[in-house]
């Protein structure tokens, strides 16, 4: 049989009516607000209904540090997903929705894929519900609010050259990252510097993403810090009365959305904060209600261990009152080739010395993740050129650690090639072996924090702040945000700040660029080295393979 792409797997797929998928976790037709046939968003009447019922288990699927050679994140959380359902249980995935930007850039789509999607998956990493365009629409009705108030007088006195708050859009467009506004004239308003973020980077994305409920959301949006005074004092969203509308706006976006795996199962697409600047973790409404409907919930984090399963626990774990009851760490043959020093063209020869070394990288996420009191079983994610003594390698070493690694062939098989991972992660997460705790308390001063990270996670010896940094914080704290998480802003690719430093690097210092304030998502960013927050295209996008062909079926989405 000839190979097929993710997309002719995908449309080769027997949907069911998004009402039949409902109805396996017992959501009634009327609680589905349908988009089209096969994917409907979840009322929020219906979820504040299931307040009082129990939560099921929690099981989060993270990964090494991310390579050119892919490791299957989402591809796994949705064979784990219908593994799950497989072997009987009752179980549903949270994954993050695509960002466009990406999509038509170098990374592609975010559905899963091979025989482990989420279709419908054009729909998904496209337009989808609208979810991103009610974001950025929102975000940009309070950047036109905060230039059109200084236009008329500007009364709250804000600072033209202190606006914190940025335009978005969700593209990758670099020729926006700088730009000067409000050119050619007095009827256009005052001049000033400003930029765009894509639109995954916006503090609303973060925000929708935490936010329990309507009132919540609005309270949260009418904390967000949109500029400063002369004097340096904060000037609020909600100072400008722009917190009712942008949550008008987003009223609909915050119910879930609820999807079907290729198999069938119920999965839950919502929210996608980068995790690079952001928490990088499906929204926390999504997850507390597939909580509150399945007896196992599987869901994903961004990028590594190092970002994602470390934001997921202190960030969203810590705000929504959630405990993971597993961790799954995801790990290729060919990723541990690369960490060990192999190039990406010589990945197809065999060479278990360069895996054995590449396995660093790997035993300090388990480690890590062990250090948040919770067990982590290893997912390898099979691909074809992986010989024996390679798989084996990587076995032996992660029972070194005291953990397992369990070969996964769903890219190939689907349900049928992780059943052993699905049976293991079941026994962990009913064993109530989980001892969760995030990593430092909410007191701790917020410096300490960062330090706390630093040394424990990405075992730095040092953080480097300049003296105007760690004043910052310290008058953070004194206006009352000392209890807020931080959310650290760094490369994806390595533990250090430097990209090309794989493995597990010891001896590095973390040096700290900048720290900003979300006051509305509730964290304080920490940027660490250079972090893009509006990526570029590619020198060839994938955009210039993705069209419609002669029988209007969508052609190069991968």
């Amino acid at each position: 049989m000839a190979h097929m792409s993710d997309i002719e797997i995908a449309r080769a797929a027997t949907k069911q009516p998004i009402q039949a998928i409902g109805a396996k976790l017992d959501i009634p037709t009327e609680a589905l607000l349908p988009y089209g046939h096969d994917k409907a968003k979840i009322s929020q009447d219906f979820i504040n209904a299931q307040a009082d019922k129990p939560n099921g288990r929690l099981i989060l699927v993270t990964a090494v540090n991310p390579t050119p050679a892919g490791e299957g994140k989402t591809t796994t959380t949705v064979g784990l997903g219908d593994g799950l359902n497989a072997i009987g249980k009752r179980a549903a995935i949270c994954i993050r929705e695509a960002s466009l930007g990406p999509c038509f850039g170098m990374k592609g789509g975010a559905a899963g894929g091979g025989y482990a999607q989420v279709i419908p998956m054009e729909d998904i990493n496209l337009h989808f519900t609208g979810d991103f365009h009610a974001i950025t629409s929102a975000h940009n009705l309070l950047s036109a609010m905060i230039d059109n108030h200084i236009h008329w007088g500007n009364d709250l006195g804000i600072d033209a050259r202190r606006v914190a708050w940025r335009r978005v859009l969700d593209m990758n467009d670099r020729a926006l990252r700088d730009v000067v506004l409000s050119l050619g004239g007095i009827g256009n308003g005052f001049p000033r510097q400003s930029g765009f973020d894509i639109t995954v980077a916006s503090e609303v994305m973060a925000i929708l993403c935490l936010a329990t409920n309507l009132e919540d959301l609005q309270q949260r949006l009418g904390d967000i810090i949109i500029a400063y005074r002369r004097d340096r004092t904060p000037i609020y969203c909600r100072d400008l009365k722009a917190d009712g509308a942008m949550t008008v706006l987003l009223k609909d976006a915050t119910q879930p959305n609820l999807v079907q795996t290729l198999e069938n199962n119920p999965a839950f697409v919502h929210g996608g904060p980068f995790a690079n600047i952001a928490h990088g973790c499906n929204s926390v409404a999504a997850t507390q209600t597939a909580l509150k409907l399945a007896d196992y919930v599987v869901t994903e984090a961004g990028f590594g261990a190092d970002l994602g399963a470390e934001k997921f626990m202190n960030i969203k774990c810590r705000k929504a009152g959630l405990a993971p009851d597993a961790v799954v760490i995801v790990a290729t043959v060919r990723a541990m080739k690369m960490n060990g020093g192999v190039a990406k063209d010589d990945l197809g020869t065999e060479d278990v010395n360069a895996v054995k070394k590449g396995c660093a990288n790997l035993g300090r996420h388990i480690e890590n993740v062990k250090s948040f009191g919770v067990p982590a079983v290893v997912a390898i994610n099979h691909f074809v050129a992986d010989t024996d003594a390679e798989i084996e390698a990587v076995k032996t070493y992660v029972e070194s650690m005291g953990s397992e690694a369990i070969v996964c062939r769903h890219w190939a098989k689907g349900s049928a090639g992780i059943l052993d991972l699905a049976h293991r992660v079941v026994e962990i997460a009913d064993s109530g072996m989980s001892q969760f705790s995030p990593l430092y308390p909410d007191e701790m001063p917020l410096f300490e924090k960062i330090e706390t990270i630093a040394k424990r996670i990405y075992r730095a010896d040092e953080v480097l702040a300049e003296k105007s940094i760690r004043s910052q914080l310290r008058k953070w704290e004194a206006d009352g945000y000392g209890h807020l998480p931080v959310c650290m802003a760094k490369t994806q690719y390595s533990f250090s700040t430097d990209p090309n430093l794989r493995g597990a690097p010891t001896g590095h210092s973390l040096p700290v660029r900048e720290v900003r304030l979300s006051a509305g998502a509730g964290f304080i960013v920490v940027i660490c080295g250079e972090v893009m927050t509006m990526p570029g295209l590619p020198k060839v996008p994938a955009a210039e393979q993705i069209m419609l062909n002669d029988a209007g079926d969508i052609e190069g989405l991968f």
